[in-house]
Parts: C-alpha cells; structure tokens; sequence
C-alpha cells in the first residue's frame, strides 16, 4: 500500500461498516479528495494508489473509500441505491478535517459521486474511468448522471476504455485523457510507456484541476 498512511477509520453505515484510509497533506491542505472504488476492486487500484502518494505533497489530504461490501469481504457489488446510501453515510466524517470535499472515484465510485454531489454538497467531482456505457452497448448511456452531477466535474479517462473512450463524452465534459490506457488505466507493452508515467499524466492532470479549484 502506499506509504504515507496516517489513520484508517472505519464509519458506521445503512449498508455496514464503511473504512477510509486517509493521506493528510503533510502541509496545511487546501482541501479533501474523497475517493471511492469500483466494482470490481478495492482502493488498491493504480489511480487510487497513484492519487495517494502524489496529492498530499502538494497540498490535498486524499480520503482512499472503501464501501461496506467491500470490508465485508463480499465479492459483488450491491445496488446503486445501497451504494448511494454508503456514500451519504460517511460523508460527515469526509467533512471533520474542515475542508472543501471533493467527491470522487473511478468507475463505480465515480458514478456515486456523481450522484449525490449535489445533496451532499461537494465542491466538485472527479471521474476516474468513468462507465458512460456497459462495454460495446453505446445505447445504454450515463451521460445523464455525469451531466447532472451539478458542480464542476473532471473526467480522466483512457483513450482505450471500451466503457467510453474520451470522444464519446457529451460535448463540453471536461476531460482529461490517458493516453493508451484502458478502463483500470494500464497500458500495453507496445505502447512504449511506463505504468509510472503514465500514473504521472494522471496525477498531473488532477493536481492541475485542483489547484485551478482551489489556487
């Protein structure tokens, strides 16, 4: 795991026990990171990891979340809704450091975020490998949760990701692109980059959107 850890806690929730894994800003931090996981992993994802070890140094504590499902042990993710009501459950203690809270996640997580950032209040979303779509079914759009999220939005995405590649996003999406990355941002060998670089264009673009937010 990333090094750097100061505290784990764990938040009571509808669905269960919630944890966040916090990354404190070793300066005073101009604000907070929420981010929560996907469906088919945990906080160990590149992004995740990458976000965590790059973002307090320059000045943003990161909050890794983990949904009850996943403490629990349990391999399938449950029903938006319960997800949702995770989220929404732990956001007060996302809010005790006193800070902006930037609501994010990747795919999943990005999804929720997106959903409930305007009822909780967020400063703004970030959108890791946002799921526009399930892979090769365009009809069946999301567009409508990432628009409606209500506050400035980011979007990271893989230029590969065959749940949405970056030039189907609605026109006017804020987006970063990565290049050759796919839904979990990893690259092929051929591609001639490293995981570590390309996790440099991630973090960059993201430290970039924060402090053009918060600067």
């Amino acid at each position: 795991m990333t090094s750097g850890v100061q505290e784990s806690e764990t938040v009571a929730t509808p669905a269960g026990e919630a944890r966040i894994t916090w990354f404190r800003a070793p300066v005073p931090a101009r604000a907070v990171l929420a981010a929560g996981h996907g469906a088919g992993g945990g906080i160990e994802a590149r992004d995740l990891r990458a976000l965590a070890a790059a973002l307090p140094g320059r000045g943003y504590t990161v909050a890794l979340v983990e949904q009850p499902w996943r403490v629990a042990g349990k391999k399938v993710a449950p029903a938006p809704k319960t997800l949702d009501a995770g989220w929404t459950a732990l956001w007060p203690a996302l809010e005790k450091p006193g800070l902006p809270v930037v609501a994010g996640g990747r795919s999943a997580g990005a999804r929720v975020a997106c959903r409930t950032a305007r009822e909780l209040g967020a400063h703004a979303v970030l959108a890791l490998s946002f799921p526009l779509h399930p892979p090769g079914r365009p009809e069946k759009s999301r567009a409508e949760e990432l628009t409606g999220a209500g506050v400035p939005t980011l979007v990271v995405q893989g230029d590969r990701d065959p749940f949405g590649r970056p030039e189907e996003f609605p026109p006017g999406t804020e987006l970063r692109e990565v290049p050759h990355g796919d839904h979990g941002f990893a690259v092929p060998k051929r591609a001639g980059v490293t995981e570590d670089g390309t996790m440099t264009v991630l973090t960059d673009a993201v430290a970039e959107w924060l402090d053009r937010l918060f600067g």
